[in-house]
C-alpha cells in the first residue's frame, strides 16, 4: 500500500511541483494545505504517513505547526522544505520533530530520497 503524504506549501506551484514528484515516486498525496493552521487541521483529519512541510507561511509558519502536529502525534514523519540560507530555521525545524529537511529548488532525487529514508 502507498505511504500517504501531505503536501504543505503556501505557494501553489510548489504543491503541484511536489506532488508531481511524491506521485511519479509511488506516494499517495491525501492532502495538501497553503499554510500552517491548516495544516495541523489535515493532518487531524487525513492522518498521513510522511507530510512534507513549507518553514515560511502565513497564519502559521512550519516550525509552529510541526510542534503542534509533534503534541497531536509524537511519532509524526515530517520533512521540512526551506529555500537556501535558512540554515537556522531548518535546525529550529529538527529541534521542532522535524526528521528530515530538503531545500527548494527541489531535486527529484533528494526528494524522493527523504521520502523513502523515512517511509522504512
Amino acid at each position: 500500500m502507498a505511504k500517504k503524504v501531505l503536501v504543505v506549501d503556501d505557494a501553489a506551484f510548489m504543491r503541484m511541483l511536489l506532488k508531481d514528484i511524491i506521485t511519479k515516486a509511488g506516494y499517495e498525496v491525501v492532502g495538501e494545505a497553503s499554510n500552517g493552521a491548516e495544516a495541523v487541521e489535515k493532518y487531524k483529519e487525513l492522518k498521513p504517513d510522511i507530510v512534507t512541510m513549507d518553514i515560511t507561511m502565513p497564519e502559521m509558519n512550519g516550525i509552529e505547526a510541526t510542534k503542534e502536529i509533534m503534541k497531536i502525534d509524537p511519532n509524526a514523519n515530517i520533512i521540512m522544505c526551506s529555500a537556501m540560507g535558512q540554515q537556522m530555521m531548518v535546525v529550529e525545524a529538527i529541534q521542532a520533530g522535524a526528521k528530515d529537511f530538503i531545500v527548494k529548488p527541489f531535486q527529484q532525487g533528494r526528494v524522493v530520497e527523504a521520502l523513502s529514508k523515512i517511509s522504512k
